[in-house]
């Protein structure tokens, strides 16, 4: 694998990128741990919805433990969820996207996403776009609180210490994986720097789907202590090799740790939705909480897993038994080929 290094050097020593960290496990074991530029192998980095994949693993815990179902009515844990016409949405139409609520208010601000209760209370009073679990459309920012509060509601925590007792600590991993990072480990997270013409991109972009332009992340964002520290599920702060211990230890068993049955695994990485995507307008299809495969072949048809809009980007193919993780410093909005440039170099 000293390509992935050699590459992964190069496009820093080009400018194209500012720092990069690659991980690959196959079968459970670490087979690629390499850094390029100044980022240490340890740092941990915001990278936006690849994060998604973080809070989804925490749900399926969870059922593994019977606190909940994904046929569990949101509602049931979460009475204020029920309104307008929210009652029967359920676990399953949230790691799906299909709730029917894929939009923050109108009038959010980057301090209000710092706001748990505040952001759990404006989603619960929501009307949904579509009857939950007839449709499906990218709940971009929505996704996090959601799954969230479900987990908060269940267990009487924050997503971010069952994440930590249930994941992050029994695979080793407890000081590189964060949904909302805490202070005294704030200072250890990598600064992003902008890809040239984000400005531009986002002038262009105008509002995304569900997501007012000024909410949009990028290096600034990214870089913010306060949005760094909160819970925002929607995405995650964390090392590559950290990332893609999870998505291995979903596979199989790491160092003695297996998250999921294989029976839950095959279960989780079915398709679980596929439909037209109600905001962007492309197909999608959806496992549980996670994307199956890509259309443009940047994810094998086999695997499950997320990319970041910054353009980082992690999956595990239940076919090789390989878990890869990218996070970069450079926040390349919606430009993933950096990702593309090393699959082929996996074998």
């Amino acid at each position: 694998m000293n390509t992935i290094q050699k590459t992964i050097d190069t496009l820093v020593e080009s400018g194209a990128e500012s720092g990069v960290q690659v991980a690959v496990y196959r079968h459970g074991e670490l087979v690629v741990d390499a850094t390029a530029g100044p980022l240490a192998a340890s740092a941990p980095v915001y990278s936006a919805s690849t994060g998604k994949a973080v809070t989804s693993t925490v749900v399926h815990v969870l059922v593994a433990r019977g606190a909940l179902s994904y046929d569990t009515p949101i509602a049931s844990l979460w009475p204020e969820f029920g309104a307008h016409g929210k009652s029967a949405a359920t676990v399953r139409h949230a790691l799906t996207h299909t709730v029917g609520v894929p939009a923050v208010p109108d009038g959010t601000t980057i301090e209000d996403l710092c706001d748990w209760d505040g952001m759990c209370r404006a989603i619960a009073d929501s009307t949904p776009w579509w009857e939950p679990g007839t449709k499906t459309g990218y709940h971009s920012q929505t996704f996090g609180w959601i799954l969230g509060e479900v987990v908060r509601r269940a267990t009487g925590k924050p997503i971010s210490q069952v994440l930590r007792e249930e994941i992050a600590e029994p695979l080793g991993i407890a000081d590189e994986l964060y949904l909302g990072v805490p202070a005294s480990e704030l200072d250890r997270v990598a600064t992003l720097d902008d890809a040239p013409g984000n400005a531009a991109m986002l002038a262009a972009m105008g509002d995304f789907p569900g997501t007012p332009r000024g909410l949009l992340p990028d290096a600034a964002y990214g870089n913010r202590r306060d949005v760094l520290a909160a819970d925002i599920p929607a995405g995650g702060t964390f090392s590559a090799r950290a990332v893609a211990r999870m998505y291995a230890a979903l596979l199989g068993e790491v160092d003695g740790v297996r998250l999921l049955s294989q029976e839950q695994l095959d279960a989780v990485t079915a398709p679980a939705f596929t439909g037209i995507d109600q905001l962007m307008g492309n197909p999608v299809t959806w496992a549980l909480g996670y994307a199956k495969g890509r259309p443009d072949g940047s994810f094998p048809d086999s695997s499950f897993g997320m990319v970041g809009i910054n353009g980082s980007a992690a999956f595990a193919d239940t076919s090789s038994g390989l878990a890869f993780a990218l996070t970069k410093t450079r926040f390349s909005m919606g430009d993933i080929s950096t990702v593309q440039q090393l699959l082929p170099l996996l074998g």
